[in-house]
């Protein structure tokens, strides 16, 4: 049949055309711009998870720029502690050199707490300049903020902190009291009554004890007649090198470690009784100052000749549920909500139940905190407690004082003031400082570099199936356009063909 008003095979040959058109114009757009997903109508559902996994590649970006960051901050940090530490180990020295008062005119002991105050100045210099961009980062600015807290605390410590609302509150329990090592000497007389009914002649005889304590051992000897008063205070004369006080109770002394822990502990080890009368008690679990009467044993016993001991306890605490980690009468626990540790006084750690009412201590915000996850919540975010370490707060109660108390006038400094103090503030000052210097290098090692790392990863493979989604694959692309251009190339040669058929039925009017 012919027909010249409709030209059906050249309508189809337009179709095909166009399709093969269409074809090779999406094969040109993806080898142009390198994608396969260049707007929705390409693949729907592919935009939507190649959108969300740009939104996930780009926060993970951001994470590890954060930490990066992070890593910045600690550095500088650690550059002022490092000072800091310097600094005190020279205190130590200037310590210890001033102790040797034989051997040190006026003069050198003056100039030694010159050097004393200008170093304590020093460390309060850096602890007030040592900043990022402004903030600081050693007074104290990254250190938690604790309001609301319970009387009976001698130290407390944020390390960590995560939580949401305006405030955390901390309640710590006691389970279980913190001990001395102790022992109940029982003289039955306000003095020594030595030789007995066997002939001994008592003034002549010495009663001679061994007393032993975390820190060493001393043998004393006590003649007839010794007060308990004398006995006492020549036991404390050596208490800092035994790790043992003396105290007078009732008719017999109360020997007792100076530290609390299961690592404090008090041995008595008679060597000559001298027939002296009564023996060595072991003290009573629920009052310290009390001898348990039952336990009571003979200073001529082949036991008291061996030996007699008594070791302390730690502390037994849960915080907000969590038992706690303890050493005497602190206890701390570390996890990736809260790290904290809490050093009690004696009284409170001795007294089972909650510390304080309703809460021991509320956590009222602070600290530093890092970015270091893609999603903002809570479990993405790490805090640092970052403490001050100005003068006045590097020490403790239980070291007995804080550095600013070796300035010049002050208790321990190094012209009169009592060195022996002075050198443990010092300690404790070295051991904070160097904890802290612990826990920021902990902090770089472990969590940022592996977070660093695990953010690496996550960004390479997110990477990669975003790119399998939305990128061309050009060895496919390719052979799609070579496709795309020959069948354009034939549509076009077809419809040349189809247009010129209607020609043919001209041929029919002769």
């Amino acid at each position: 049949m012919s027909r010249i008003n409709t030209n059906v095979s050249s309508l189809v040959a337009q179709r095909v055309l166009g399709q093969n058109n269409f074809g090779l114009n999406n094969s040109l757009e993806r080898l142009s711009t390198g994608l396969r997903i260049n707007r929705g109508k390409d693949d729907p559902a592919g935009l939507i998870a190649s959108e969300n996994l740009r939104s996930e590649i780009k926060a993970v970006s951001a994470a590890i720029n954060n930490a990066e960051r992070a890593e910045r901050v600690v550095n500088i940090a650690e550059g002022g502690l490092s000072e800091v530490s310097g600094l005190l180990v020279e205190l130590q020295g200037l310590i210890t050199n001033s102790a040797n008062t034989a051997g040190l005119s006026d003069a050198e002991k003056n100039a030694n707490q010159l050097q004393i105050d200008s170093i304590l100045q020093t460390i309060d210099r850096v602890a007030d300049q040592t900043s990022f961009q402004g903030s600081k980062l050693l007074n104290g600015n990254l250190d938690f903020r604790v309001s609301s807290q319970a009387s009976g605390i001698d130290d407390l410590r944020v390390n960590g902190a995560k939580f949401d609302g305006d405030s955390l509150d901390v309640n710590v329990l006691v389970t279980q009291s913190a001990q001395r090592g102790g022992l109940f000497l029982s003289l039955g007389a306000t003095s020594l009554n030595l030789g007995g009914t066997g002939g001994t002649d008592g003034t002549t005889s010495t009663f001679v004890v061994e007393i032993t304590g975390s820190l060493g051992s001393r043998e004393f000897s006590f003649a007839s007649g010794t007060t308990l008063a004398q006995v006492k205070d020549t036991i404390n004369t050596f208490s800092d090198v035994l790790g043992v006080s003396a105290v007078t109770s009732g008719t017999g002394i109360r020997l007792q470690s100076t530290e609390f822990g299961e690592d404090a502990f008090t041995t008595v080890k008679v060597i000559d009784d001298a027939q002296q009368a009564g023996g060595v008690y072991n003290l009573t679990s629920t009052n310290f100052a009390s001898a348990d009467t039952s336990s009571g044993v003979a200073y001529s016993a082949t036991s008291a000749a061996n030996g007699i001991r008594d070791e302390g306890q730690d502390i037994g605490a849960t915080i907000n549920g969590i038992v706690a980690t303890t050493d005497g009468k602190t206890a701390k626990i570390d996890t990736d909500f809260l790290n904290l540790q809490v050093t009690l006084d004696t009284s409170t750690s001795q007294t089972l139940g909650a510390v304080g009412t309703g809460r021991t201590f509320a956590i009222a915000g602070g600290g530093a905190t890092f970015q270091l996850g893609g999603k903002v919540d809570i479990q993405s975010k790490v805090t640092l407690g970052v403490s001050e370490v100005a003068i006045r707060k590097l020490g403790s109660n239980a070291a007995g004082g804080f550095l600013d108390d070796l300035s010049s006038g002050k208790s321990f400094n190094v012209v009169d003031g009592d060195l022996t103090a002075a050198q443990k503030v010092v300690s404790e000052a070295i051991e904070q400082v160097s904890t802290l210097r612990g826990r920021l290098g902990a902090f770089q090692r472990n969590t940022l570099g592996a977070t660093r790392r695990s953010l690496g990863v996550n960004l390479e493979n997110s990477s990669a199936a975003e790119s399998v989604i939305r990128d061309t694959d050009f060895a496919s692309e390719t052979a799609a356009l070579t496709r795309s251009q020959i069948l354009v190339s034939a549509a076009t040669n077809t419809l040349s063909l189809a247009n010129s058929q209607p020609q043919t039925a001209l041929q029919l009017l002769g």
